[in-house]
């Protein structure tokens, strides 16, 4: 297949530099609550992207569940292959895309295991079946012989755990939270004159706030 000769002209918005706030988390915070007010499908959806010791990058849709101070917080089974990485590198990278608003997110940083009770207070926020289904997969990414074996361990755990019964929250899975050190927030152009501003951490002042600093990328 050939797309070539598929292209949009990018014009809904724009970005000044002058006009950015002091922290990026500022603007992260009213661009997610405008995604949400226009209705972009699951706005809290980012690819993450991880590379383990083998050097090997890997990407992956994951859900967004909180924004923090300093960065923003995931969920997922701490023995899955992202989990094999970040134990590995520490490094990882995140990415929204709404096409609706033609703009994108790039947030950089150093990732790490949340609060254990934390996550626990989450996991039992979760649907009953959801908590169900992450004791599935032990572990998360591993080799099953068919969806049949799938289906009869959920079940079996379901007898276990029936609808009115507590699920305890599994010891290998868990929120990571990205520590932020760099966001790019890019807003589509006409004529691919994109504009990407970068907002890069410096060193924290003496009243402990963070220092960030702006600069303009060329599209």
């Amino acid at each position: 297949m050939d797309f070539t000769d598929q292209r949009l002209s990018y014009e809904k918005g724009q970005l000044e530099q002058q006009s950015m706030p002091a922290s990026p988390f500022e603007l992260l915070n009213v661009w997610m609550n405008e995604a949400i007010a226009a209705q972009v499908p699951e706005p809290y959806a980012m690819s993450l992207a991880t590379c383990g010791a083998d050097n090997k990058p890997s990407v992956r849709i994951v859900l967004l569940r909180e924004i923090t101070d300093t960065g923003i917080v995931f969920y997922t089974n701490y023995e899955s292959a992202k989990g094999q990485d970040i134990a590995e590198n520490p490094n990882a990278e995140a990415l929204f895309f709404w096409h609706q608003l033609e703009r994108q997110i790039r947030i950089s940083g150093s990732i790490a295991k949340i609060d254990a009770n934390k996550s626990a207070a989450y996991f039992q926020k979760r649907p009953h079946d959801s908590q169900v289904g992450a004791w599935v997969s032990q572990p998360q990414s591993g080799e099953v012989a068919n969806r049949t074996v799938m289906e009869q361990t959920f079940a079996q755990l379901q007898a276990d755990y029936p609808t009115d019964s507590p699920v305890p929250t599994p010891e290998f899975w868990g929120g990571y939270e990205i520590t932020v050190n760099e966001i790019e927030f890019w807003q589509g152009r006409a004529n691919r004159m994109h504009d990407r501003i970068v907002y890069s951490l410096g060193k924290t002042g003496s009243d402990g706030a963070a220092n960030w600093a702006t600069k303009r990328l060329l599209p």
